[in-house]
């Protein structure tokens, strides 16, 4: 369940990050209010994650963040990845996956 709960955050804080990067750049000011709705439904679904930590959490959330941000990049600005944004992504995610299936007691 925490994995869903990391993608879920993933896709609040891009859509809420993207909404200041058009409000900022482009002016519509109305779009600072579902922006920080965005901003702060991600920051929840993080707080909720399960982790035993919030450091943890927030390093098993960074893999799937630049999983996500790699695949906004390509679904919505129309950039295909270069082989070093797949590297990164592949190193990041594994790093993640370290850190979230580690045997703790």
């Amino acid at each position: 369940m925490s994995f869903a709960l990391f993608f879920l955050a993933a896709v609040f804080e891009i859509a809420g990050c993207f909404l200041v990067w058009q409000a900022a750049r482009h002016g519509p000011t109305w779009l600072w209010l579902p922006a920080l709705v965005a901003l702060a439904l991600f920051a929840w679904l993080l707080a909720v994650s399960g982790m035993d930590s919030a450091g943890r959490a927030f390093a098993v959330y960074g893999g799937i963040y630049v999983l996500a941000s790699v695949a906004f990049m390509v679904g919505f600005e129309g950039i295909r990845p270069d082989r070093w944004d797949l590297l990164g992504v592949m190193l990041t995610v594994a790093g993640a996956a370290v850190i979230f299936f580690a045997p703790r007691g």
